[in-house]
């Protein structure tokens, strides 16, 4: 079972077990990680799941799409080189990721 580590702009850690073909947001959501606020429920619509990925998880995660690279222009937090909207993170069997959550998302 895949898992994900958040790691809040506080520096405290959270670690969850999801789901392989979930994404991160639905992972973070279901288990009440703080930090994501997911307004619209992962349709690519908002932003407000942005995170940083983790140099280490970098080379585990899809490429972006161009949508998505849009919409993080529209953070709340400047975006950086390793920012990602998780809501288009998906899980992988055996593989467990690394991101941190901006200072906010709104």
């Amino acid at each position: 079972m895949p898992s994900v580590t958040f790691t809040a702009f506080d520096g405290s850690e959270i670690t969850v077990e999801g789901f392989a073909g979930d994404s991160v947001m639905e992972t973070a959501v279901r288990n009440g990680v703080p930090g994501i606020v997911a307004e619209c429920g992962g349709n690519l619509a908002c932003a407000t799941c942005h995170v940083f990925v983790s140099p280490e998880s970098q080379d585990a995660v899809d490429p972006m799409g161009e949508v998505e690279d849009d919409m993080l222009y529209g953070a709340a937090v400047d975006r950086q080189e390793n920012s990602r909207l998780s809501c288009q993170i998906k899980l992988k069997d055996g593989v467990d990721l690394h991101v941190q959550t901006p200072e906010t998302q709104i």
